[in-house]
C-alpha cells in the first residue's frame, strides 16, 4: 500500500543509559533483522561535539550496516560544509561500493554554531560551501579529473551507482528548499512544516519534477500493549532528546519540531512522540506514507526497544503487506 517503514539511528548515548558500544552493536543487529521483516531502509543522523555522544560518523555506520545487510536501503545524513567535499566524495563512493549500490545520501548545510566553530568554518559561508560541495561531489563521482579550488583532482574508485548515489537535500529554510530543486535529486524536509511549497515552486521554474521524500508525521513511534507503563520507562530518553533539540533549534531560530518538556504529561501534549498499542499504530500508519521507527531513541536500552520492534514486525507491518 505504498508504506515505507524505516529505521532511524543517531546513536545518542547519554550517561544515564547504555554505553555507546552497546548501542552501535544493537543497531547492527536490528538492521540485519529489520530487513528480514519488512523494513525498507535505515536513515542515520549525525551531529558533532555532543556530550551525549551523538554519532558523528554516518558513513562509517553506513558501511557497517551495509556489511550486515543485503537489501536494506541506507541513507546517511552528511554535512558537507564542515569538511573537504572531495574527501567526503571518496568516503561516499567507498560506502556505496560496500553496499552494492544501496546508498542514498541526505545532505544538510548545518545549523549549530558550535559545530562550525569546532571545525573552524564560518557559518555565514555555509550556503556557498554547500553549493560548491554538491557540484564537486557530482563531478567527483564521474571518476574523471576536474578542477576544484584551482587544482586538478580525481576520485577513484567510482561509486557502484553510475554517477553516484542520489542526493536528497535536507533543511528547514527556503534557501535549502531552493537548493534541493537546483542541485538535489529530491527534498527531504526536516518536518512537515518545512517550506515544501518553496521547493515545488522552484522545481516548476526549473522545469523539474518535484520529489519530496520521507515527510514524517511524528518523530518517534513505540508500540506496546501497555502504553502507560512504556511512557514511564521511556520518559528519561524522550525528555533528553526533546529538550536537547528544542535548545538547538531555538538557538538557530529553526522550526520547532521538538518542544521543551519537564515531564511525561508535557511530552504527551507535544504530539511529537507516539507510544501506542498495535491497533493504534495501524491506524496511525494508515494516514502516513512514512513510518519512522527510532528504536534506540535517546539512548533507549536495547531490551526496552526490542519488544516494540517485535510488535511492529508481527502486527503492524503485516497489516499493510500481508504475512511476511
Amino acid at each position: 500500500m505504498g508504506k515505507n517503514f524505516y529505521l532511524h539511528y543517531d546513536f545518542r548515548a547519554p550517561s544515564f543509559g547504555p554505553p555507546a558500544e552497546t548501542l552501535y552493536g544493537a543497531a547492527l543487529e536490528q538492521c540485519a533483522w529489520g530487513e528480514t521483516v519488512g523494513f525498507n531502509e535505515v536513515v542515520i543522523s549525525s551531529h558533532h561535539g555532543c556530550d551525549d555522544n551523538y554519532g558523528p560518523s554516518t558513513l562509517v555506520s553506513a558501511a557497517a550496516i551495509a556489511a550486515r545487510t543485503s537489501k536494506l536501503g541506507i541513507v546517511p545524513v552528511v554535512v558537507p560544509t564542515l569538511g573537504d567535499p572531495i574527501r567526503l566524495a571518496e568516503d561516499i563512493a567507498t560506502a556505496d561500493l560496500i553496499s552494492g549500490g544501496r546508498l542514498e545520501v541526505a545532505v544538510g548545510a548545518g545549523y549549530r554554531q558550535a559545530e562550525f566553530d569546532m571545525f573552524g568554518v564560518d557559518i555565514s559561508e555555509r550556503g556557498r560551501l554547500m553549493d560548491e560541495a554538491l557540484i564537486a561531489m557530482r563531478s567527483a563521482w564521474t571518476g574523471e579529473p576536474f578542477e576544484f579550488r584551482g587544482r586538478t583532482v580525481m576520485v577513484r574508485p567510482r561509486p557502484a551507482q553510475p554517477g553516484g548515489p542520489k542526493i536528497a537535500v535536507c533543511g528547514f529554510s527556503k534557501a535549502a528548499a531552493r537548493r534541493a530543486a537546483r542541485l538535489g535529486d529530491g527534498y527531504m524536509p526536516m518536518a512537515g512544516t518545512d517550506p515544501i511549497d518553496t521547493y515545488t515552486a522552484e522545481c516548476a521554474k526549473l522545469g523539474k519534477q518535484p520529489n519530496v521524500q520521507r515527510v514524517v508525521d511524528w518523530m518517534f513511534l513505540y508500540v506496546t500493549e501497555d502504553p502507560e507503563r512504556a511512557w514511564q520507562q521511556l520518559a528519561p530518553h524522550l525528555l533528553h532528546v526533546s529538550n536537547s533539540y528544542a535548545k538547538w533549534m531555538a538557538d538557530a531560530n529553526a522550526t520547532m519540531v521538538y518542544q521543551p518538556a519537564s515531564d511525561v504529561s508535557a511530552l504527551q501534549g507535544i504530539g511529537t512522540f507516539e507510544v501506542v498499542t498495535p491497533a493504534e499504530a495501524i491506524e496511525l500508519a494508515k494516514g502516513s506514507h512514512n513510518i519512522i521507527v527510532d528504536p534506540l531513541f535517546g539512548g533507549c536500552p536495547p531490551e526496552l526497544a526490542e519488544p516494540s520492534l517485535e510488535l511492529i514486525a508481527t502486527k503492524v507491518i503485516p497489516a499493510f503487506r500481508g504475512a511476511l
